[in-house]
């Protein structure tokens, strides 16, 4: 998959659980009153807190000419919002990580009709940012084993031998390190442990998990904007979260191959561009394996792929059309460009979209 390439990351900071409601906009129109749409009702989605500055773009970039309708976005984190999305209580979900195949049944989704099977879609790619609290510093070099042994409290001062000997010239102090992860089930937590687990399997034994291993201790934190909240207001503190949402915090290079590699939309995307869909998967489940270990030039390896899932025939008609106008233009070049300004994300490339358009375009 080839990546349109972006600028820098702009940083949206914004706390707590928030509703997103509004007049929404046909993906496809314009705001003149010839071509105000017809659309009316209420959608509602609920999950990943990563996407939620960009889901609040989609929302105010889809209201210009739906003037009849409501999209609420809860950002309740993945799992949250995947049991959501299972149980009936929403329309559509945001994850951080496509469900399992296992998890996959398709007669226990409660929005869908049985056997139909679902969609996912990764309409957000970004990179997640590895912040730290230190006076004076704004950034540090580390490799993935030091990252790990950070998280699993094998590494517990600043001044230790393993951070210093990657970075000539900081002063960094005696200090203790509190590493805050996430409290809740999180698709952010999945892909920052498949990181771990892929290139520091020797430190890192826990595998690619959403739940925070209790043995680690630590620091737990609900949601981005908990976790982010919590390394600001710290002293000392390191934590992970989506790079959107990093705001003046330091940050941490990652070590891939030879160099280090700070974050950035195109590192993200570089990442993506050559990773394959997972097998075994319906026609409509676009779930994509990342090679977390490579050492190619220019990658992050730390990344995240937010998935927008829904299903392919609703047992409801009512919110069907309001489906497929929102995803519609969620994964359109406008409202691609739109994420990426507001959350610093990478533009899906146009041969995902030509796959993902025609999901949605078969949704009943």
């Amino acid at each position: 998959m080839n990546f349109k390439r972006l600028g820098t990351i702009g940083a949206i900071a914004i706390a707590g659980t928030i509703l997103l409601s509004s007049c929404a906009t046909a993906a496809e129109t314009g705001s003149s009153d010839e071509n105000m749409s017809d659309l009316t009702g209420t959608l509602v989605g609920a999950g990943a807190s990563s996407q939620q500055s960009a889901q609040e773009a989609w929302v105010a970039g889809f209201q210009t000419a739906n003037e009849n309708v409501t999209v609420e976005y809860d950002p309740i984190g993945s799992g949250g919002g995947r049991d959501t999305f299972i149980g009936g209580g929403s329309q559509f979900a945001g994850s951080d990580r496509a469900f399992k195949s296992e998890e996959i049944d398709e007669d226990n989704f409660a929005s869908c009709v049985p056997g139909t099977g679902i969609l996912e879609i990764p309409a957000y790619i970004s990179p997640i940012a590895i912040i730290f609290n230190i006076d004076g510093i704004d950034s540090l070099n580390l490799d993935a084993d030091t990252i790990a042994g950070i998280f699993t409290g094998e590494i517990t001062n600043w001044s230790d031998d393993a951070i210093v000997s990657q970075n000539d010239g900081v002063d960094l102090p005696d200090l203790g390190i509190t590493a805050v992860h996430r409290a809740d089930d999180s698709g952010t937590t999945a892909n920052f442990t498949d990181y771990l687990s892929a290139a520091a399997s020797s430190v890192w034994t826990v595998g690619s998990i959403e739940t925070w291993p209790t043995e680690f201790g630590g620091e737990g934190a609900p949601q981005t904007s908990g976790l982010v909240d919590a390394v600001t207001n710290g002293t000392g503190t390191i934590g992970y979260a989506d790079a959107s949402r990093a705001g003046d915090l330091g940050i941490v290079a990652v070590k891939v191959g030879d160099e280090y590699v700070p974050y950035s939309p195109e590192a993200a995307a570089a990442i993506v561009d050559a990773s394959p869909f997972a097998e075994g998967r319906g026609e409509t489940d676009f779930a994509v394996e990342i090679d977390r270990a490579s050492d190619a030039s220019g990658v992050y390896p730390v990344v995240l792929i937010s998935y927008l899932i829904g299903c392919n025939e609703y047992a409801s008609s009512d919110n069907v059309d309001l489906v497929k106008a929102y995803m519609s233009y969620i994964i359109s070049d406008e409202g691609q460009a739109t994420a990426a300004e507001s959350a610093g994300s990478a533009p899906i490339s146009s041969t995902l979209f030509e796959k993902a358009q025609a999901a949605v375009d078969a949704i009943k």
